[in-house]
């Protein structure tokens, strides 16, 4: 795992380089935004249709949603009894609840997992997020983010959850899967073709959204709880409630490691749009980030193999 993570780790850092040396007639973040939309809008969508499609959709498809669920229940709770004990303002208190709650299940949970468990594991993961993390981040998520923050618009959760092309993908997906429509070979393999190059640009999109300016000492007193919470008790408790469940074991290595994930990059998106404290979140997303190399180790370690 920890080879693995270096190897991740020097995509990311290609992707903060490139942020750097990026040619200078379009703006690094024009580059960024090209990056990701792509991602988000073509390749992530055919990688979710390619792999829904034909995955078992079952009661373990309930349990992984289910742990996920506990996994974001425990961890905002935790923070939010952490943050009564803190002196923040209200962007900082939502911009922190948000980087404890959501892990980056997909931008490097799934190459992570593709690496080191197998490509079995993308369906693992696109359930944990889509059928989870990614439903309650545009609903409860955007209205936590809304009564925290300065903006002062109406929020539509609704209107949010339909502009995830990642989510009616999963939706056309799962219509084909229950149908049990025949995927025809020519379009798995476009599907795949697409769907092979989610990977190594969502590890350059990761470190070309990393802001490495925002690290400040002050912030550690608010950052430590959060990597705490989202490095280690949120896997935990992903643990038992696997266990509770009866998960088999390959599964439940899967939806620890991706519980385990540091925080994810797209709450930088909503702490602009909401105007919450994004100094201090993409201070955590660099914080938990840099500590997940060690910690995902550890977790590995001590998982059942796979």
């Amino acid at each position: 795992m920890l080879i693995t993570m270096m190897q991740m780790g020097l995509l990311i850092a290609f992707g903060a380089v490139w942020q750097l040396l990026a040619p200078k007639h379009i703006p690094a973040l024009a580059h960024r935004r090209a990056l990701t939309d792509l991602v988000f809008y073509i390749l992530l969508p055919a990688l979710v249709l390619d792999v829904i499609w034909e995955a078992p959709i079952d009661i373990t498809s309930m349990k992984i949603s289910l742990i996920a669920l506990s996994g974001l229940a425990s961890s905002a709770i935790l923070m939010w009894l952490v943050l009564r004990f803190y002196s923040t303002t209200q962007p900082q208190k939502g911009a922190l609840m948000l980087a404890a709650v959501f892990p980056n299940a997909t931008y490097l949970g799934l190459p992570v997992t593709n690496q080191v468990l197998g490509s079995w594991s993308n369906s693992v993961v696109l359930q944990f997020d889509l059928f989870a993390c990614t439903p309650v981040l545009m609903t409860i998520g955007i209205l936590m983010a809304h009564h925290f923050g300065a903006n002062e618009r109406s929020v539509n959760p609704l209107r949010e959850l339909t502009r995830v092309p990642p989510l009616w993908a999963v939706a056309m997906a799962m219509l084909l899967n229950t149908l049990d429509v025949p995927r025809p070979e020519i379009v798995h393999n476009t599907l795949a073709t697409l769907s092979g190059a989610v990977v190594p640009l969502m590890l350059i999109a990761l470190g070309m959204s990393i802001r490495w300016d925002t690290m400040r000492f002050r912030f550690l007193p608010y950052l430590l709880p959060v990597s705490v919470i989202s490095l280690i008790i949120a896997p935990v408790i992903s643990f038992f409630v696997s266990q509770g469940l009866a998960v088999p074991e390959h599964i439940t290595t899967a939806v620890v490691l991706l519980s385990a994930m540091p925080t994810m990059i797209f709450g930088i998106v909503i702490c602009e749009r909401y105007q919450l404290d994004s100094g201090i979140y993409a201070a955590a997303v660099f914080l938990t980030t840099l500590l997940s190399v060690f910690s995902l180790s550890v977790w590995f370690q001590l998982l059942p193999s796979v």
